[in-house]
């Protein structure tokens, strides 16, 4: 019987401490494309602001909301001769955001439909939604 009322007291803990945590409680990096920005929250709180590039003329970075699908620490485009897209987070089908090495053209369209970040801001952003469980992806125009 202790060992029952143990598991029934831990149980009754964390359900009070989950009614506590907000439902918006995760990450969600929100992209403005017409700003070139990717505003990221943690918990609800803005954590991170940065710069980076959606789909150039002629491409598409859709519009609208998503979930974090698979996670790729390293991924090698099988679409574009095997380019590399470090901290790849894929959100509808091979739609990713992933770092880039061409940070030059950051805060301008210069992708073929892909959200680029600064290999740094994509680390960060990989490591925040490893650590959460997951992230989302909101994308307006």
């Amino acid at each position: 019987m202790p060992l029952v009322r143990a598991v029934l007291t831990a149980a009754s803990g964390f359900l009070s401490l989950a009614l506590v945590v907000p439902a918006s409680a995760g990450i969600v990096a929100q992209i403005d494309q017409s700003r070139q920005r990717m505003r990221v929250y943690v918990d609800g709180a803005l954590s991170h602001d940065w710069p980076v590039s959606t789909a150039r003329n002629g491409y598409v970075t859709p519009n609208g909301n998503f979930r974090v699908g698979l996670m790729a620490p390293m991924w090698r485009s099988h679409k574009y001769h095997g380019s590399p897209m470090p901290h790849a987070m894929f959100f509808r089908g091979g739609y990713a955001i992933h770092g880039t090495y061409a940070v030059g053209h950051l805060g301008r369209r210069a992708s073929h439909g892909c959200i680029r970040l600064a290999p740094g801001h994509a680390s960060r952003l990989f490591g925040l939604a490893r650590s959460h469980g997951g992230a989302s992806v909101i994308i307006r125009n």
